[in-house]
């Protein structure tokens, strides 16, 4: 039996469906918040996805979200069921890493349920509250997106929040 092949792309129009397919589950299970499917087109140019290279299907995604100018955060990291333990979620990590390095970015952020996951690619949980200084954080109160919310464990998404482990990682150039 040949081992499956996989690659990891930047995410295009086309994926952006397959891509809501794939987090649906996750979202069901309050592990991902819920985003419209204009917010996916909207935030295109963050998504890397992992495609199936014999019949051309997503089973894979991820986005690096820009917070601050040395901060990011991976949002969105989901893998089909049936390619789970086969090394997509790391080169999807891998890719999105890459990707923070070039941009200039110094940390990266999550907020996950998969702490064991993260803690084998260098990330670390945090008890910080605040990971950036406090003019940065009035600056980051003005922003709409939901995500940013839960970086700055903003109360009106705990709901979304409770049970999830706040980890960094320190990227070296």
């Amino acid at each position: 039996m040949t081992a499956r092949q996989f690659s990891v792309r930047e995410a295009r129009t086309g994926d952006v469906r397959a891509i809501k397919r794939l987090v649906e589950p996750l979202v069901q299970q309050r592990i991902l918040l819920g985003k419209e499917l204009v917010v996916f087109f909207e935030s295109l140019q963050e998504f890397r996805v992992a495609v199936d290279d014999a019949t051309g299907e997503v089973i894979g995604c991820g986005a690096l979200h820009v917070i601050w100018e040395d901060l990011g955060e991976v949002r969105t990291l989901a893998v089909a069921d049936d390619w789970r333990g086969a090394g997509v979620g790391h080169a999807l990590l891998t890719s999105l890493e890459a990707e923070a390095t070039r941009l200039g970015l110094r940390r990266l952020f999550c907020l996950t349920f998969e702490v064991d996951f993260f803690e084998r690619h260098g990330f670390a949980a945090t008890d910080e509250q605040l990971l950036v200084d406090p003019e940065v954080y009035s600056e980051l109160l003005r922003s709409p997106d939901e995500g940013i919310a839960e970086f700055l464990d903003l109360s009106r998404v705990k709901p979304n929040t409770l049970g999830n482990t706040r980890m960094l990682k320190s990227l070296t150039a």
